[in-house]
């Protein structure tokens, strides 16, 4: 295996599976000719794949699978030119080919003889791997299924001109690395270091499962619609009741719009000192990113929405176009205000600047969508609409009799105070 002359990929030469590999194809004859054990080293590859299916929730081919998931996740100049819009022209298809040729090798290269002069068989079992409940760790169903038939359709090219268009199309498809894969994602930090990592577990909630609030959806489909496609959008604020919806239509948005490119980035009110570096991590990158703030608010004496002021509108650096700040609150002004702000009786000498201090990180979402508690026959409309998607074998009028009774004592009318319902109810359904 010519790994060491790889160019793009030029990160495969690093993984460990893969020099072992490599060392053992040009080695496994020559026994104590050599440092290494042969046989126990072929072994040891055989549990990190063994392992690697365990925690990615591979199947079928686990070389295979191994080697597609280092072309999904390598990020170099070819496949980030490749994501989302396709096959680039110019030299560099030259220099991929050249890759591509030596990665087809991995693919093709026949085990059995190794297998055999090791006397090794038990090996054999990691190209044709089968597993009970297809579960990983690192990856979700819906990746882990797309590495694998990347993997399947690789195995079958004649040709490394073939594997390359089959994993240009991959990249033009899915993207590449943890941005092209996941679709959202947090913050984390491994010491001064911070890094964006994909929320692997996302809820599959869509607009339509949000019942009623036609005109907040339309609003917010329209900004992100716009952004999506490259024309001029705005930051966008949700604010209104709680339990209303607004978290679950941002996710609904991030399920949406996956497809086109879209991706979500959580960031907590502690992490705003991040956004400078979040933004320079994703502002060259071929997706749309939206920066989402979940149940955003201030006391009078957290200064971090300073920060956030600063990214939104009005520091030196210019917002890349192709990220949005989305944020969810219960207060339409996000920070807490006072009576005493605007009383003439204030200490403030100029009570008209701690006014507009307070208002101006609100003014600088231009798009603002309220979601308001439903009133009664909203509220009983959504029952309805939730315990028929339910299956609940309950009649109309006793079902929203117990309604208006858990309405009563869970907290009012909102759709999450309907959904707990229905839940409650489904639970009952089950246990009887």
């Amino acid at each position: 295996m010519r790994e060491q002359e790889l160019i793009l990929y030029r990160d495969f030469a690093k993984e460990d599976i893969l020099q072992d590999m490599a060392w053992l194809t040009a080695h496994y004859q020559e026994g104590d000719a050599v440092d290494r054990d042969p046989a126990a080293l072929l072994y040891d590859c055989m549990h990190r794949l063994l392992e690697l299916a365990g925690t990615h929730g591979f199947y079928g081919n686990l070389w295979h699978c191994y080697l597609s998931d280092l072309l999904a996740n390598s990020e170099n100049s070819y496949s980030m030119a490749c994501e989302v819009v396709g096959s680039v022209a110019g030299t560099i298809n030259e220099a991929a080919l050249h890759d591509f040729e030596i990665i087809k090798e991995f693919y093709d290269y026949d085990f059995s003889g190794m297998i055999y002069w090791l006397g090794a068989q038990r090996v054999a079992l990691l190209f044709d791997w089968h597993v009970g409940e297809r579960r990983g760790r690192v990856y979700n169903s819906r990746i882990r299924d797309r590495i694998c038939e990347l993997a399947v359709k690789l195995a079958g090219a004649a040709t490394a001109a073939e594997m390359k268009d089959i994993t240009t199309e991959f990249y033009r498809e899915y993207g590449v690395g943890r941005f092209g894969l996941h679709k959202a994602f947090r913050i984390e930090h491994d010491g001064e270091v911070m890094e964006i990592v994909p929320i692997l577990n996302i809820a599959h909630v869509k607009l339509d499962d949000l019942v009623g609030y036609d005109i907040p959806k339309k609003k917010l489909i329209d900004n992100t619609e716009a952004f999506v496609e490259g024309r001029k959008a705005n930051n966008c604020l949700l604010f209104g009741d709680a339990g209303t919806g607004k978290s679950s239509s941002i996710k609904a948005i991030a399920n949406e719009y996956y497809h086109r490119g879209l991706r979500i980035i959580e960031v907590y009110k502690h992490q705003f000192r991040d956004l400078n570096d979040i933004i320079a991590q994703i502002k060259n990158r071929n997706y749309k990113f939206i920066i989402y703030m979940d149940d955003l608010s201030f006391e009078e004496f957290e200064i971090e929405y300073k920060y956030l002021k600063a990214v939104i509108e009005g520091g030196l650096e210019k917002r890349p176009d192709n990220v949005l700040i989305y944020a969810t609150s219960n207060r339409r002004h996000l920070v807490r205000e006072r009576f005493g702000d605007k009383a003439d009786r204030d200490d403030d000498l100029h009570t008209n600047d701690t006014v507009q201090e307070k208002l101006s990180l609100a003014s600088r979402f231009g798009v603002t969508i309220y979601f308001g508690s439903p009133d009664k026959k909203e509220f009983q409309n959504i029952v309805r609409t939730l315990a028929a998607r339910s299956a609940l074998p309950i009649p109309e009028d006793a079902l929203l009799a117990q309604a208006n009774q858990w309405e009563l004592a869970h907290g009012g009318r909102s759709g999450r105070c309907a959904q707990q319902f229905i839940d409650y109810l489904a639970g009952k359904k089950a246990e009887g």
